[in-house]
């Protein structure tokens, strides 16, 4: 047990300047909350000291680090939160248990000594943000109490010196909460308007597709991409070389058809036999021009042209260059530069309830902090698999004023109908939570 250490006044008082010595001396309010619960226990002999600021226990005697959860902590804070609503700790003074609660007196019985003295720290308004609870088995005399009054005026001055802040929980009030929660919910309450964020490009509108018109090799492009071309201009060029030899064997075959045409026809005059092949004979020279007129057909084809004035739009010509193609591949796009429209993948998670001619605001890449305003025209009902591997719906869009260059990409903010701002910013947590539980 612990008791105030005996001596002469000088002794006392000496030790008391010491103390107040040693809390000046402190560089920060962890230093300082250290000092105060453990500097002053050989003179005032106590054997528990805990330091409240704001209602929460910052230090205790012999300890390093507070634990929130332990007894003791809990009962302390306990204990001095209904002294508080009681209004009895404004000054020092010593605590009765009879102040306190049964639950909370019997906490007192097992967790701290009975004589406790209350040290507030009263800040430059006279208003206590923060005390130390001293227990001791001792009683207070009434030379402790006001040694410990005097040092209580040394702990607040040197504990608003580090910190002249108020605590938070001092300078919001439960009126300024309750006033601020309420504040906030009538905020979440404003409808404002939905929007979802998607990538977006500047596609052609109303363009022609040009698509390999044979099965072949693409020997080479003669344009490069959006480049100007005018109708009938050679666009790219298949590998010819099989179809010309194609076309001269199918010029020979019918050559050779045409010549037993006509031999047998000068010799069915005499010869019978020669005269009931004729029409056999005839038939074939049909078959072989059918042939010869196909081949020529298809060397025709090796050579695309354009069928409409307008640039060139397709990604790279290398990539085409000597790769074989089917009949019917998409080989690229010619199409008015004037006009365009706006293709957007919007994600399934982000869909919201869109509506023809909803607006839309285009932020490209290349340009970020200009926006070009267009409408939505269309929003496709199915999903479809993209480029990356999301399930996305395309919308299509138009825009207000001149298009930006076709090819360009960004990023669109598509604007939906008005909704609480809760339901803005709470949309996806809300569809995750009632995926994985069912609802």
């Amino acid at each position: 047990m612990n008791a105030p250490v005996s001596g002469g006044a000088e002794q006392v008082f000496a030790r008391f300047l010491d103390l107040e010595r040693q809390t000046r001396a402190a560089r920060n309010p962890s230093q300082l909350a250290y000092s105060l619960v453990n500097d002053a226990q050989a003179l005032f002999g106590f054997r528990h000291a805990a330091l409240l600021i704001a209602g929460k226990v910052q230090a205790v005697t012999g300890v390093s680090a507070v634990d929130p959860n332990a007894p003791f902590v809990a009962f302390v804070e306990q204990a001095v939160a209904q002294l508080f609503k009681g209004d009895v700790l404004k000054k020092a003074r010593v605590i009765s248990p009879d102040l306190l609660s049964e639950s909370i007196q019997a906490d007192w019985q097992s967790l701290s000594p009975a004589q406790v003295f209350w040290l507030p720290l009263i800040d430059h308004q006279g208003e206590v943000f923060g005390g130390l609870w001293l227990a001791r088995d001792l009683p207070w005399n009434p030379p402790e109490q006001v040694l410990l009054s005097q040092l209580g005026d040394t702990y607040s001055h040197a504990w608003l010196a580090l910190q002249p802040r108020k605590p938070w929980r001092l300078r919001w009030t439960r009126k300024r909460q309750l006033a601020l929660v309420a504040v906030l919910v009538l905020g979440l309450l404003i409808p404002v308007r939905q929007s979802v964020l998607a990538p977006a490009e500047v596609v052609p509108l109303g363009g022609r597709v040009v698509a390999a018109p044979l099965d072949g090799v693409i020997a080479e492009f003669l344009v490069k991409p959006n480049q100007t071309v005018k109708t009938g201009d050679l666009l790219l060029r298949f590998e010819s070389t099989t179809l010309k030899a194609q076309a001269d064997v199918a010029e020979r075959a019918l050559g050779v058809a045409e010549a037993e045409l006509k031999a047998n026809s000068q010799r069915s005059f005499a010869d019978a036999e020669s005269s009931s092949k004729i029409d056999l004979l005839a038939a074939r020279v049909e078959q072989k021009r059918a042939e010869r007129d196909y081949a020529r057909e298809l060397l025709k084809r090796s050579e695309v042209r354009a069928e409409r004035d307008g640039i060139a739009v397709f990604a790279d010509a290398e990539r085409w260059t000597g790769k074989p193609v089917q009949t019917g591949e998409r080989l690229m796009e010619i199409a008015d530069p004037t006009q365009a429209e706006l293709r957007i993948e919007l994600a399934v998670g982000d869909a919201i309830s869109l509506e023809p001619g909803a607006q839309v605001a285009l932020f490209l890449d290349s340009d970020p902090l200009q926006r070009h305003l267009a409408r939505l025209e269309r929003a496709a009902y199915e999903a479809q698999p993209t480029a990356g591997g999301q399930l996305a719906y395309r919308l299509d869009a138009s825009f207000d004023q001149a298009p930006p260059r076709i090819g360009l990409r960004g990023t669109a903010k598509v604007f939906g109908d008005r909704a609480p701002l809760a339901l803005y910013l709470l949309r996806k947590p809300l569809a995750g939570l009632r995926q994985s539980v069912g609802l």
